[in-house]
């Protein structure tokens, strides 16, 4: 049997087989899967087969497709390939066109089948493996690359780029058309980027360049290509594109004949397509003349120039139409038309209007005069300079004026004005001034042409002084100032005139701003200023204005913001300048470079004096000087001075702020501070650009609050003074406000026992014990009036001093003396209490009477108690019988004794008896105690010693 016929059968029988057994477990899984690509076309290209069974009974088949990209298999593309198998043709093709360049990017390919008939259940097969084919991402070399490369499109359509660096590269950014794009879309990695340009637009020139620019270690940093965008209904004709610098040039000849019209057709491809144009062309209409040749320079003047040039074919007599070129040396362009010249004639050309030794190039063309298509091509240029002429036009001129002894020195300065031409290469300027009020030789110096000023002397005289430029061929015209003569009483013209005020003129970022009053009479003005007035080259410049101008902006590129720039304003009238006014301002101004030094110089309780006199406000200051601040910083940090405001700083600081808007004081009284309180001080100017932080502080204490010392201390010498006053009549106040009650319980002579204090109880005799006799004063004892028998002891009784007398206690109950002699023992009375019974006849007795017998209390001043002297030593008894006759006693009030200015003896007497007091008894001595004793018994004693006499307590004054 033949093998095929087998081969078959056997196949039919496992088909059979396998269908009966299950059609759902059948599945046909792809093999043999081969992916490759066409990079011309940009087209991936997939291979696969199945197996044979399937191919035998031809059946049809259903095979999804899925492409991915990149290693992260991101699938782009998904589709559904049908196909009817053939037993003929086994291996299966499927192509994709990629809009991105596959280089970029490596593709991979999977593929699963189902068998789309209907003996078989339509499952799909497992997938196959992904079939990679790999990008030049992927790959080891270290050139960069970007794609496509050179593709042509058609206007509208979208282009997609991508730029693989090498390795260990990054791509920076992306450039399309000379426009910067930044990765508009996502990027896969570092070392490639991927972007879309949309609708991209037909461009007159022939490629539109797109570039990557990298960074890395390869030796190339960037990857260019072109794309060419065409338009289908782009048509254009052979004559413009014949002009095209981009396009080459087409060339058609033929033989001369009779004919001169021709049909042209032109056709161009590309691979969009073709194109073909049509036209008709009269040769005798398209003149192109041939450059012209030979160009060259006869008699040349320092003003003109005659051009002399030939032409191509000289056999040929066409009438032309030439252009000559003139180009200056500062690049301006001026073109000139010649009248109609004979190509075959030898043309020539008259040029003026120049400037003297001036270089010049010039270069021509020429075209048809009749039915003129186009110029010919430029002839070779030639260069000429001019002949020399003498200077053109004049200097201008100006001065500044410097007092010297015994006369002036004038400094000279000159510009040319803007019609002024040198008109040669050697020139030198020539000065000369003379003497205006009397005739003098003039005197003459030449400056080379090096130099733009130069220093003359004179003397206070007026002058009159040119100055012209010379060269080789003549001089210019001169220009003239006049400086006029010193005045009569030697003033001399100053230069910076600081005797005169100045005027602060405003600066904005385009200039200064100089306003001046004009008036009819001068017929112009000079502003002067110095570019840089704090060098000692000032770099001087003047600029001069019309007779109606009343104002100009001064504007310098050498201008710097802080710097003050003097403008001297001046009037002119017949080459004489006059003096208008002095102008100072500032571009911009700034804060003040330091802050004002200040100094402590008064202070008090409440004040503090602050002084910053060495403070400059000259031009050395960034901006004028409008005033100053003084700040105060109290120890709590609030701001609470009265007259201040508050300020705070960046550091949340608060500060009292005194604002002095006089520039010119220097001096600041803060007012209302607290005494001995610290406080810290800060003066800071400022200017209309600021003013200056505060750098430093002045710590003060203010001082003791001498009206509150002075107060206290008047208070306290009056407090002192009344102590004083009052200590010295202490006594005497007492007595007189307050006089002492004699208090038994407080005597030194006395021991009551059993006595209450501030009791009514009537006090015994027997319970107060006599211990010792104390001299309480001796201070009046010398005016102490005795008291006899009712008339009152004489100034001249006797005194004696006081001695300590004891007592003793006998059998019966007395107490006695203790001295040896008896006449040594003193015995002692209250007179204040009397025997009602011995009034009549005792010495108490008619002690207060009036002379008409009625009872009347006078008002009496308490006397002290004195120790007088008792002539008779009979008169001392015992205290027993004096406390006998206690019940018997009469009280007299103390407060109740006369005044001091009244004798007792001249008192009325009254035989009535006094009412009893209330005052609690006191110890007494009975009447028995005192006899009568005349005068002479009391002066009969005066050679008694002391220490012999009996003591009575009587009332006396303190």
């Amino acid at each position: 049997m033949d093998h095929s016929v087998l081969q078959t059968i056997l196949l039919y029988t496992a088909l059979c087989f396998s269908i009966y057994q299950g059609q759902e477990t059948q599945e046909f899984l792809p093999t043999f899967l081969k992916v490759s690509r066409n990079l011309p076309l940009q087209r991936l290209l997939v291979e696969w087969d199945v197996s044979d069974l399937a191919h035998q009974f031809e059946l049809e088949m259903v095979f999804d497709i899925q492409v991915s990209r990149s290693e992260e298999m991101n699938v782009v593309w998904t589709e559904y390939y049908n196909t009817t198998l053939s037993k003929l043709n086994k291996t299966l093709h499927w192509s994709w066109d990629s809009e991105l360049p596959l280089e970029c990017m490596s593709h991979s390919v999977r593929i699963r089948s189902m068998v789309n008939d209907e003996r078989f259940s339509k499952l799909w097969s497992r997938w196959s493996q992904w079939e990679t084919v790999l990008g030049l991402d992927t790959s080891d070399d270290y050139t960069p690359y970007i794609f496509p490369e050179d593709k042509v499109v058609e206007e509208g359509s979208n282009v997609t780029f991508c730029c693989i660096g090498g390795k260990d590269s990054r791509i920076l950014n992306f450039l399309f058309n000379y426009t910067d794009y930044y990765y508009p879309d996502s990027n896969t990695s570092q070392r490639n980027m991927v972007i879309t340009m949309n609708k991209v637009l037909h461009a007159e020139m022939p490629g539109i360049p797109a570039f990557c620019n990298l960074s890395g270690k390869g030796n190339k940093n960037y990857s260019a290509t072109l794309l060419f965008v065409g338009s289908k209904s782009s048509q254009k004709t052979l004559c413009y594109q014949e002009t095209e610098p981009d396009l080459e040039p087409i060339r058609c000849s033929w033989a001369i004949g009779q004919q001169m019209i021709y049909n042209l057709t032109l056709t161009a491809q590309n691979p969009l397509g073709e194109r073909s144009a049509n036209f008709v062309l009269d040769v005798a209409l398209r003149v192109h003349p041939f450059p012209p040749s030979d160009l060259s320079v006869e008699d040349m003047k320092a003003t003109e120039v005659n051009l002399y040039w030939s032409m191509q074919p000289k056999h040929k007599a066409i009438k032309l139409l030439c252009q000559i070129e003139n180009r200056h040396p500062s690049g301006e362009v001026e073109l000139h038309n010649s009248s109609v010249v004979q190509s075959n004639s030898y043309p020539h050309l008259t040029l003026g209007g120049l400037q003297p030794f001036t270089n010049y190039a010039f270069r021509m063309r020429c075209g048809a005069a009749s039915h003129f298509w186009k110029w010919s091509e430029w002839s070779k240029t030639i260069r000429v300079r001019t002949n020399e002429a003498a200077p053109s036009g004049k200097l201008d001129v100006w001065r500044e004026v410097t007092p010297v002894l015994g006369g002036r020195n004038v400094t000279l300065f000159w510009k040319p004005f803007p019609d002024y031409r040198a008109n040669s290469g050697s020139i030198s300027f020539e000065i000369t001034w003379e003497k205006l009020e009397k005739a003098s030789e003039p005197e003459h110096i030449s400056i080379s042409a090096l130099q733009n000023s130069t220093t003359i002397s004179i003397d206070n005289h007026s002058y009159k002084i040119s100055v012209a430029a010379r060269n080789n061929i003549a001089s210019s015209l001169p220009s003239v100032i006049i400086i006029s003569r010193v005045t009569d009483n030697g003033a001399e013209e100053k230069v910076d005139h600081t005797d005169l005020e100045e005027e602060r003129v405003n600066g904005t970022v385009d200039g200064i701003y100089i306003p001046w009053k004009a008036t009819n009479a001068f017929n112009g003005y000079i502003v002067d200023w110095c570019n840089f007035p704090r060098s000692q080259h000032c770099d001087f410049q003047w600029k001069r204005f019309d007779f109606n101008t009343s104002s100009c902006l001064i504007n310098s590129a050498a201008f710097m913001p802080g710097v003050r720039y003097s403008f001297r304003v001046y009037g002119s009238l017949a080459n004489e300048d006059f003096f208008l006014g002095k102008k100072v301002g500032y571009t911009k101004e700034l804060a003040p470079r330091l802050n004002p030094q200040g100094e402590i110089t008064e202070m008090t309780s409440h004040t503090v004096t602050i002084t910053w006199d060495s403070y400059p406000m000259n031009e050395s200051q960034p901006g004028f000087i409008r005033g100053y601040h003084v700040y105060v910083k109290t120890m709590e940090e609030e701001c609470s001075l009265k007259g201040s405001t508050k300020h705070a700083l960046s550091d949340g600081t608060v500060l009292c702020k005194y604002t002095i808007e006089n520039p010119e004081e220097k001096r600041y009284v803060v007012k209302h501070l607290m005494p001995e309180t610290t406080y810290a001080l800060a003066v800071t100017a400022y200017t209309g650009g600021g003013e200056t932080p505060i750098d430093a502080y002045i710590r003060v204490d203010t001082l003791h609050d001498s009206k509150i010392y002075l107060l206290v201390l008047l208070v306290m010498i009056h407090f002192v003074l009344l102590s004083a006053v009052c200590f010295w009549k202490i006594k005497w106040m007492k007595d007189c406000c307050c006089p002492e009650i004699p208090n038994p319980n407080k005597s030194k002579a006395l021991s009551c026992n059993g006595l209450k204090l501030n009791s009514e109880a009537v006090m015994k005799l027997s319970d107060c014990i006599p211990d010792t006799i104390v001299l309480e004063n001796t201070s009046e004892a010398n005016t102490l009036q005795l008291w006899s028998h009712g008339t009152i002891l004489g100034s001249e009784s006797k005194v004696i001093n006081p001695s300590w007398v004891y007592f003793v206690q006998n059998e019966e109950g007395d107490l006695m003396c203790t001295q040896s002699a008896p006449e040594a023992c003193t015995s002692f009375e209250n007179l204040a209490y009397s025997s009602q019974t011995a009034l009549g006849s005792s010495l108490y007795q008619n002690l207060w009477m009036s002379e008409k017998s009625e009872p009347q209390l006078p008002i009496l001043s308490y006397q002290p108690q004195h120790y007088i002297e008792i002539p008779s030593k009979d008169t001392v008894t015992s205290l027993r019988e004096i406390t006998e006759r206690e019940d018997s006693l009469r009280y007299i009030s103390q407060m109740e004794v006369p005044h001091s200015e009244v004798k007792l003896s001249n008192l009325p007497h009254s035989t009535e008896p006094l009412e009893h007091s209330s005052y609690k008894i006191q110890t007494v001595l009975g009447s028995e105690l005192v006899t009568s004793t005349s005068d002479e018994d009391i002066h009969s004693q005066d050679s008694s010693t002391s220490s012999s006499s009996t003591v009575l307590l009587l009332l006396g004054r303190h």
